[in-house]
């Protein structure tokens, strides 16, 4: 396990880079989940949660139309999509809303992008008897509006930002944190945030990667690729962390945007500097400040990545490629087609790097993808 030091950084990157008012509620928080984490009524009851209410463990898919016509590599997908939900953020979702059980908080606050955070977090507050408060750029609540119509139906409260994505959301989260301290828990949604959130949300999503292990005889191929799209970094993190000890090419797609000067590649054409508590890879100018993000998906529209992801790419454990908008609806479209399934845009980002890899590659390799989400509210 990569565990940060103790004030939260891995190597230069991380921390919490947040109001003084916060920082004994996050100090207590991480001593508490590591107290927690460790029980096993905790580890039984939200193994218990994955089984039965989300429909773990998801399957492995064997692409074999798009294989058949690549002539390259086989192309797998773990299927997250499958999850309850549609997406892979209920495993975190319903992670978190037990620890803030475990802490006796009432009322839950997160943000969301792509509204499947939002989803699994009105989800998880339903099930567990909790208030749901969701906070999302305008801009997001337009393009993803069939989420939006799940969360309200699930009870959860929508507080909407005028012209934002989901860093405004993020924004607006925090302060309502910062108001509401002693009565709330924010569940953040991605494994960026100032320290321990990146580490929890890391520990909540490895169980992607963990399962992958007992699902696939990984000695019948000679080259093998792990490819997930990433955003803040999730899906990316849960499903690599696993797999970093191994001798697997760990492969994360960023939203490249229309061009670099409109882009949501922190990696590629960021650099690194403080945003929403963390010290990681960053889009900004040369004055510090945030610039405005484009990206053809609600869920990678972010101007900055993980702490944890920025220390893997900081060491050469994992390699960034940025997949540009038109790449991304080209695949949308004809990986449906093909294949019979609907992928998530955000997916469809490394869908496009696997078509352009396997034709270098034969049927003796491997390339599987993290299907982090169903493509339904894309539409």
């Amino acid at each position: 396990m990569i565990y940060p030091n103790n004030l939260g950084m891995f190597n230069i990157f991380g921390g919490k880079y947040l109001p003084e008012l916060l920082q004994p509620l996050l100090n207590s928080l991480f001593k508490i989940y590591l107290k927690i984490i460790k029980k096993k009524k905790f580890k039984m009851e939200i193994l218990k949660f994955f089984n039965i209410f989300i429909g773990r463990p998801t399957k492995i898919y064997y692409c074999k139309n798009i294989s058949n016509m690549l002539k390259g590599a086989k192309i797998f997908l773990k299927r997250e999509d499958l999850n309850f939900t549609g997406a892979h953020k209920i495993n975190n979702a319903i992670g978190q809303t037990l620890l803030a059980k475990f802490l006796k908080k009432k009322r839950i606050i997160c943000e969301t992008g792509a509204g499947m955070h939002g989803v699994a977090t009105s989800t998880s507050c339903s099930l567990f008897n909790l208030e749901s408060i969701i906070y999302m750029g305008e801009n997001d609540f337009q393009r993803q509006s069939i989420n939006v119509k799940k969360i309200k139906l699930l009870g959860g409260k929508i507080f909407l930002i005028s012209k934002g994505n989901l860093k405004e959301a993020m924004n607006e989260a925090i302060k309502d944190w910062c108001n509401n301290i002693n009565k709330s828990y924010y569940l953040i949604g991605t494994a960026s945030g100032p320290h321990p959130y990146p580490l929890i949300v890391r520990d909540f999503q490895s169980i992607i990667g963990y399962e992958i292990f007992q699902q696939i005889n990984f000695k019948f191929y000679k080259k093998k690729y792990l490819i997930a799209c990433v955003g803040g970094g999730s899906n990316c993190l849960g499903f690599f962390f696993p797999f970093l000890n191994t001798n697997f090419k760990l492969l994360a797609v960023e939203s490249g945007g229309v061009s670099y000067k409109k882009t949501s590649s922190s990696i590629y054409f960021g650099s690194i500097g403080i945003l929403h508590g963390n010290y990681s890879f960053i889009l900004q100018d040369k004055y510090g400040n945030i610039k405005k993000t484009n990206s053809i998906s609600a869920g990678l529209d972010y101007p900055g990545i993980g702490p944890e992801i920025s220390f893997l790419f900081y060491k050469n454990k994992i390699f960034f490629i940025p997949v540009f908008n038109n790449e991304v609806l080209y695949i949308f479209k004809l990986f449906s087609k093909i294949e019979g399934i609907i992928p998530a845009l955000e997916t469809s980002h490394s869908l496009f790097l696997s078509f352009k890899l396997s034709k270098f590659l034969n049927y003796k390799d491997l390339i599987l993808i993290n299907m982090s989400g169903r493509g339904d509210k894309d539409l």
